[in-house]
């Protein structure tokens, strides 16, 4: 299999000079020691603020995660949670597997124009691991939840803040997601849109082509190489 898969033609991203990428699995390879870690002080957090048995409050976690975009929201709306608090906590974990990647970084680097990171994480969390890649200082924004209001990615709020607050024309901007459904929401606001694939227990399977995807690509690196 080729590194970087084009799944639209013939489309190109040449008239491309706004570049935003997603921060965890697109900015990183999934990590599952990270997102287990995180994952466990999420349930932990919505257990002890609802009471409820481990596994129901992991239920209404992923509930809330579908629903809102972010966990978070559902809690600040159905359970007057505190979201600092929550995102601190559930954020708290080491990164110490995570690596700086030196080829990533010089492909972000070569991007003409501007480049951001639209994140449903939060601010801190998103510094600190922007800084263990070793790449905060490619960026021109990190638009994270917070900055957001807790609107969260793919909700039409979150990208008409995204938008507003950064000045990004979505239709000379491309948008690099692991998620389907928020590219599903980018290309309705007009932006080129590149899925982020990741191999999950060495299945390199291609799932079937979304109309909303323009890109493919299991090598970020390589295919910002190309953009360039």
């Amino acid at each position: 299999m080729s590194n970087s898969l084009s799944v639209v033609e013939p489309k190109s991203l040449a008239h491309v000079r706004h570049w935003v990428f997603d921060l965890d699995n697109t900015l990183h390879p999934a990590d599952a020691t990270l997102w287990d870690a995180v994952g466990a002080r999420m349930t932990d957090y919505v257990a002890r603020l609802t009471g409820l048995p481990h596994a129901e409050a992991e239920a209404l976690q992923e509930r809330y995660l579908l629903d809102y975009g972010a966990t978070v929201v559902g809690l600040v709306q159905h359970h007057d949670a505190d979201a600092t608090d929550f995102m601190d906590y559930v954020h708290d974990v080491p990164m110490l597997e995570l690596d700086a990647n030196p080829g990533l970084r010089a492909a972000i680097g070569s991007l003409p124009g501007k480049s951001y990171v639209f994140t449903n994480g939060g601010k801190d969390y998103a510094a600190r691991l922007l800084r263990r890649l070793d790449l905060l200082d490619l960026f021109d924004a990190v638009f994270d939840l917070q900055t957001a209001g807790f609107a969260a990615k793919p909700h039409d709020r979150a990208f008409t803040r995204f938008l507003e607050m950064t000045g990004v024309d979505a239709a000379r901007a491309a948008m690099f997601e692991d998620t389907p459904r928020n590219l599903e929401a980018a290309a309705r606001f007009g932006f080129s849109t590149v899925l982020v694939r990741h191999a999950e227990g060495g299945d390199h399977r291609v799932s079937p082509r979304l109309p909303y995807v323009d890109f493919e690509t299991w090598d970020l690196e390589a295919f910002l190489r190309g953009a360039a």
